[in-house]
């Protein structure tokens, strides 16, 4: 089956795990392959800031996001389940991410925590979100790296720059208001529509500067 795009997902252990799960959803609405990973930290935040429990195991990882996926987070949800969805284990180093001849050409780490951010600055490969995450940078493709933190600190700012320098965009989970939200939703729609212009996916979540929402 032709897909759409690929795309590495990786959720770590920043707060933020609604962003991460909604933008998994719209992706595979639009027929994407998607490659997701787990931190450790983020198995546990998914499951302090939602409902969502994930079993052990890549198997029953995927099921139990698809059943949330499109029957818990029932907004928007397309009545057909069109693209694929493959879970890695953190350590899965067979898998494709972990190579240049057959990592996807977009990676997003969302939500990136600040340790995340500090491990693929030096390029420290621990883990397989590390190194697919060297693997997107050392071929030139697309990194998104969305760190949810506050404040920053310089170390922080530092690791940021030297990443933006390399090529990797960042983008701060740091919703607009000028589309009036009225909802939580609302607010996590705002950077996912963002995340999905980056990647070149078509959205309609968000209305584009200038255009109208009606």
């Amino acid at each position: 089956m032709a897909y759409s795009t690929r795309v590495t997902l990786a959720f770590t252990g920043a707060s933020g795990a609604q962003y991460g799960l909604r933008l998994l959803q719209c992706l595979l609405a639009a027929n994407a392959e998607v490659f997701v990973i787990l931190s450790k930290a983020a198995r546990v935040v998914i499951g302090t800031e939602t409902d969502l429990r994930l079993p052990p195991g890549t198997g029953a990882t995927e099921a139990a996001l698809r059943d949330y996926l499109f029957d818990s987070l029932s907004r928007n949800s397309p009545a057909e389940q069109q693209g694929r969805l493959v879970v890695c284990g953190l350590e899965q180093w067979t898998a494709p991410v972990a190579s240049g001849s057959g990592a996807p050409a977009s990676m997003v780490v969302c939500p990136c925590s600040t340790g995340t951010l500090s491990a693929i600055a030096t390029g420290a490969s621990n883990n397989l979100i590390e190194r697919a995450a060297d693997v997107a940078i050392k071929e030139g493709r697309k990194l998104i790296l969305v760190p949810r933190e506050s404040p920053f600190s310089a170390i922080h700012l530092e690791n940021m720059l030297k990443l933006a320098r390399l090529g990797v965009v960042i983008m701060p989970a740091a919703p607009g208001f000028y589309h009036q939200p009225q909802s939580v939703d609302d607010l996590v729609d705002f950077i996912v529509a963002r995340l999905l212009d980056q990647l070149g996916v078509d959205q309609t979540l968000v209305p584009r500067w200038g255009e109208s929402g009606s």
